[in-house]
Protein backbone atom coordinates (compact mmCIF):
# COMPACT_ATOMS: atom_id res chain seq x y z
CA UNK A 1 0.00 0.00 0.00
CA UNK A 2 1.06 3.83 -0.78
CA UNK A 3 2.30 6.09 1.77
CA UNK A 4 0.46 9.26 1.83
CA UNK A 5 2.31 12.19 0.87
CA UNK A 6 1.64 15.05 3.26
CA UNK A 7 2.84 18.84 2.22
CA UNK A 8 5.21 20.61 4.85
CA UNK A 9 5.43 24.31 5.17
CA UNK A 10 8.31 25.75 3.42
CA UNK A 11 12.00 25.40 5.55
CA UNK A 12 12.13 28.68 8.07
CA UNK A 13 15.53 29.63 6.37
CA UNK A 14 14.00 30.44 3.16
CA UNK A 15 11.96 33.25 2.15
CA UNK A 16 8.36 32.46 2.40
CA UNK A 17 7.72 34.62 -0.72
CA UNK A 18 10.37 33.63 -2.46
CA UNK A 19 9.39 29.73 -1.91
CA UNK A 20 5.67 30.58 -2.86
CA UNK A 21 6.63 32.20 -6.13
CA UNK A 22 9.32 29.22 -7.13
CA UNK A 23 6.80 26.29 -5.92
CA UNK A 24 5.37 24.15 -8.83
CA UNK A 25 1.08 24.68 -8.96
CA UNK A 26 1.00 21.27 -7.63
CA UNK A 27 2.91 21.49 -4.70
CA UNK A 28 1.28 24.56 -3.68
CA UNK A 29 -1.91 22.89 -4.49
CA UNK A 30 -1.32 19.86 -2.51
CA UNK A 31 -0.24 22.43 0.51
CA UNK A 32 -3.62 24.12 0.16
CA UNK A 33 -5.35 21.08 0.23
CA UNK A 34 -3.59 19.85 3.53
CA UNK A 35 -4.01 23.18 5.45
CA UNK A 36 -7.91 23.33 4.03
CA UNK A 37 -8.36 19.09 5.66
CA UNK A 38 -7.05 20.14 8.63
CA UNK A 39 -9.47 23.19 8.58
CA UNK A 40 -12.40 20.73 8.10
CA UNK A 41 -11.04 18.47 10.45
CA UNK A 42 -11.83 21.43 13.39
CA UNK A 43 -14.73 22.38 12.21
CA UNK A 44 -16.41 19.01 12.64
CA UNK A 45 -14.31 18.57 16.09
CA UNK A 46 -16.00 15.64 17.97
CA UNK A 47 -13.86 13.27 18.97
CA UNK A 48 -10.36 14.36 17.48
CA UNK A 49 -7.49 13.05 19.20
CA UNK A 50 -4.85 15.83 18.76
CA UNK A 51 -1.69 13.13 20.37
CA UNK A 52 -2.17 10.61 18.38
CA UNK A 53 -2.90 9.11 15.12
CA UNK A 54 -3.29 11.94 12.56
CA UNK A 55 -4.26 14.42 15.19
CA UNK A 56 -0.32 16.09 15.37
CA UNK A 57 -0.36 16.46 11.91
CA UNK A 58 -3.74 18.04 11.17
CA UNK A 59 -2.51 20.39 13.93
CA UNK A 60 0.29 21.21 12.93
CA UNK A 61 -1.36 22.34 9.41
CA UNK A 62 -3.91 24.28 11.04
CA UNK A 63 -0.84 26.05 12.59
CA UNK A 64 0.47 26.62 9.65
CA UNK A 65 -3.03 27.51 7.45
CA UNK A 66 -2.88 30.37 10.82
CA UNK A 67 0.57 31.47 9.83
CA UNK A 68 -0.06 31.77 6.33
CA UNK A 69 -3.32 33.82 6.98
CA UNK A 70 -1.71 36.17 9.66
CA UNK A 71 1.73 36.70 7.15
CA UNK A 72 -0.80 37.10 3.89
CA UNK A 73 -2.97 39.93 6.43
CA UNK A 74 0.32 41.74 7.58
CA UNK A 75 1.13 42.35 3.28
CA UNK A 76 -2.28 43.52 2.81
CA UNK A 77 -2.04 45.81 5.33
CA UNK A 78 1.70 46.94 4.13
CA UNK A 79 -0.16 47.40 0.88
CA UNK A 80 -3.12 48.93 2.06
CA UNK A 81 -0.92 51.51 3.77
CA UNK A 82 1.09 52.44 0.63
CA UNK A 83 -1.92 52.72 -1.31
CA UNK A 84 -3.40 54.82 1.37
CA UNK A 85 -0.12 57.13 1.25
CA UNK A 86 0.07 57.26 -2.18
CA UNK A 87 -3.46 58.44 -3.32
CA UNK A 88 -4.23 62.21 -2.70
CA UNK A 89 -6.09 63.41 -0.25
CA UNK A 90 -9.66 64.50 -0.96
CA UNK A 91 -10.92 67.58 1.09
CA UNK A 92 -13.50 67.23 3.32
Amino acid sequence: MATKTIARPPTPGASEDNAQDTQHPADRLENTLSQLEALLWVCHGEDIDWCSGSGPQQLDNLLWLAADLARKAGELFQMSEKARRGAPETGG
